[in-house]
C-alpha cells in the first residue's frame, strides 16, 4: 500500500497513454515511454531504462504471440536479426557502465544517449515515409513476403538495433523498422510489423536482463507501468482503424524531436549551453517542426509529380501493398 502514491498514478497514466499510441501506430514504446518517465522524475535514467525495457518485454510478448499464430512473421529474417541484436543488447549496458564508475556521470551519459536516440528515431521515421513515397510513385513495387535473406546487412542492422536498445531502450520499433523496409521493400505491412515484433521480444528481454543485472529493478516503477501499458496497448489496437493515422504519426515526430532536444538540453550538452535549460528554444523547435514539416513534405511530394496534399495519405504510404487508383495516376501523369 505504500506504493499507492501520486507517482504511482502518474506512471500508470503515462503507461496507459503511451500504450494507446503504441497500439494505434505500432511505434516502439521506448521512444515515448522512456522520455515520459524521465520528465516525470520518477527515477534515474538507468532505473527508468531498466523498468521500461522490462515492461516492454511483457506487453510485446502478447503481440508477438498473436502475430506468430497468424503466421505473419518472416521467421528466417527474424532469426538473423536476433543473432545480431541479442548479443549487442546484452553487451550495450555494460559498455556504458565501463565508461565510468561514477553514478552521476553514468546517468549523464545515458541522458545524452537517449536524447540522440530520440532524434534518430524521429529522423528514421521521416525517412521511412519518404522511402514509401518513392516506392508508390515509381509504381514498380512487387510484394515478396519471402525474400532471399541478405545475411550480412541483416546482422549489422540487428547489431546496431541491439546496441541502441540495450543502452537507451529506443530503437526496436523505429530504427530497425526503417532498416527492414529499405533492405526488404517487398515485405507486406503485416509481415514487416510481425517480423519486427517477433524479433523485438527476445531483443528487449535480453536488454532488460542485462540492465537488471547492472542496476536492479524498481518495482514501484515497473508495476504501475505494466498495469497502465497493457490495457492501453489493447485499447489502442481496437481504436486504430477509427483514428486518422496521419495526424498521430506527425505528432509523434514532433514529440520525439522536442523530447530529444529537451533531454540534450537537460543534460547540459555543450552546444545548447551548460548553465541553464532553454524551454523557449525547445518550444520553438517543436513549433517549427509542426509548421515546417507539412510544407517540406508537400514539396517532396511535388518533386515526385504529386499534389502537395492529399492522396496518397500518410496511412496509405505506411501500407506496402497500397496502389494508387488508375484515375488518380492518370491525373498525376497528365500534370
Amino acid at each position: 500500500m505504500d506504493w499507492i502514491t501520486a507517482a504511482f498514478f502518474s506512471i500508470l497514466a503515462a503507461g496507459f497513454f503511451v500504450g494507446i499510441v503504441v497500439g494505434l501506430t505500432g511505434m516502439g514504446g521506448g521512444a515515448l515511454m522512456t522520455p515520459a518517465l524521465l520528465f516525470l522524475g520518477v527515477g534515474s535514467p538507468a532505473v527508468v531504462v531498466t523498468a521500461d525495457l522490462t515492461a516492454a518485454a511483457i506487453y510485446k510478448t502478447g503481440g508477438a504471440i498473436v502475430h506468430q499464430r497468424e503466421g505473419s512473421p518472416n521467421m528466417q529474417l527474424a532469426k538473423w536479426l536476433m543473432i545480431g541484436s541479442i548479443p549487442m543488447a546484452l553487451l550495450g549496458p555494460h559498455l556504458v557502465a565501463w565508461l565510468t564508475d561514477d553514478v552521476d556521470q553514468l546517468n549523464h551519459v545515458l541522458v545524452i544517449c537517449i536524447g540522440f536516440a530520440l532524434l534518430l528515431a524521429a529522423a528514421t521515421y521521416a525517412l521511412r515515409l519518404y522511402v514509401n513515397l518513392l516506392r508508390v510513385r515509381s509504381g514498380t513495387h512487387v510484394t515478396d513476403d519471402n525474400p532471399a535473406i541478405r545475411v550480412v546487412p541483416t546482422l549489422l542492422v540487428g547489431m546496431l538495433g541491439g546496441l541502441l536498445v540495450g543502452v537507451t531502450s529506443v530503437g526496436s520499433g523505429s530504427v530497425i523498422m526503417i532498416a527492414l523496409l529499405m533492405l526488404y521493400p517487398g515485405l507486406s505491412a503485416v509481415k514487416l510489423v510481425g517480423t519486427d515484433l517477433v524479433q523485438a521480444v527476445p531483443l528487449v528481454l535480453a536488454a532488460a536482463i542485462s540492465n537488471i543485472a547492472l542496476h536492479g529493478i524498481d518495482w514501484e516503477i515497473l508495476i504501475p507501468l505494466v498495469i497502465g501499458s497493457v490495457p492501453g496497448t489493447i485499447l489502442g489496437s481496437v481504436l486504430a482503424p477509427r483514428v486518422p493515422q496521419s495526424f498521430i504519426r506527425r505528432g509523434i515526430v514532433v514529440v520525439l524531436t522536442m523530447s530529444g532536444v529537451a533531454l540534450l538540453d537537460k543534460s547540459g550538452w555543450a552546444p545548447l549551453g551548460v548553465e541553464e535549460t532553454h524551454p523557449m528554444l525547445i518550444a520553438g523547435i517543436g513549433l517549427a517542426v509542426l509548421l515546417v514539416l507539412p510544407i517540406v513534405w508537400g514539396f517532396l511530394r511535388k518533386q515526385q509529380g504529386l499534389p502537395m496534399f492529399g492522396s496518397p495519405t500518410i496511412a496509405q504510404l505506411e501500407d506496402p501493398s497500397y496502389r494508387p487508383g488508375l484515375v488518380g495516376m492518370k491525373k498525376v501523369d497528365d500534370s
